[in-house]
């Protein structure tokens, strides 16, 4: 029976991995991730030596058939993201959504749990967290704008992911539609070296970024407080 271990990989320090990661990793056929360059980071900082097979949203269908086959031949395949939790905003649930139609019970699915950006953000936010609305990357553009509109309307605490190159966008659509009771902190670059915090109301920490453009880099948590 073949295995595919989806795996959590640190999200910033390399530090932040798992034993039982590290050794699903060693024992491993083969290793399927977004970036090689990326990966290989990680793998060459505990000398792990594995075929890496690449797999993100723009792979196509190859991609997925040739993880599939290695399954269907009883090979143990791990499946990893450039950071965090395959699977949580990240194209792994894809992949493990064909594992479990096309393979069924032919194909043994493990989880190996650790960092992801939601809850490392959360556990040092100090909001009401028993109960909250994760959204993932914001729309580009169609739907962009109803997003913001109902973050505003939520009671619950709401987190969603932004790049460098929408955030400062983001931010100001957010401080046009939330009062000023809630409480918005934006974090950038966790576990990492320069790992800051924003916070204050939407229009203060928009004008931070927009007073400060060096800091806009890297990726983004942002947290909006539950109303």
């Amino acid at each position: 029976m073949g295995t595919l271990s989806v795996v959590a990989t640190p999200i910033g320090n390399l530090g932040d991995i798992t034993i039982r990661a590290l050794q699903i990793l060693k024992d491993a056929d083969a290793i399927a991730c977004e970036d090689t360059r990326v990966s290989s980071k990680l793998l060459a900082r505990y000398d792990i030596k594995k075929p890496l097979l690449i797999f993100h949203a723009q792979s196509g269908r190859h991609a997925t058939d040739r993880i599939l086959s290695m399954l269907g031949e009883g090979k143990h395949i791990a499946l990893i993201t450039d950071a965090g939790t395959p699977g949580i905003s990240d194209p792994g649930s894809i992949l493990v959504r064909e594992v479990r139609d096309r393979l069924g019970d032919d194909v043994r699915l493990e989880t190996i749990p650790g960092p992801a950006a939601v809850t490392a953000a959360l556990a040092i936010a100090g909001v009401p967290t028993h109960e909250f609305v994760f959204l993932g990357f914001l729309p580009h553009k169609k739907g962009r704008q109803t997003i913001i509109k109902e973050i505003a309307g939520q009671t619950r605490t709401v987190v969603f992911y932004e790049s460098p190159h929408r955030i400062e966008k983001a931010l100001a659509a957010l401080a046009e539609v939330l009062e000023d009771d809630r409480k918005v902190l934006v974090f950038r670059e966790l576990t990492k070296l320069h790992e800051t915090l924003v916070e204050g109301t939407a229009k203060e920490v928009a004008d931070h970024f927009t007073s400060h453009p060096g800091s806009v880099r890297g990726e983004f948590v942002v947290i909006v407080s539950a109303s």
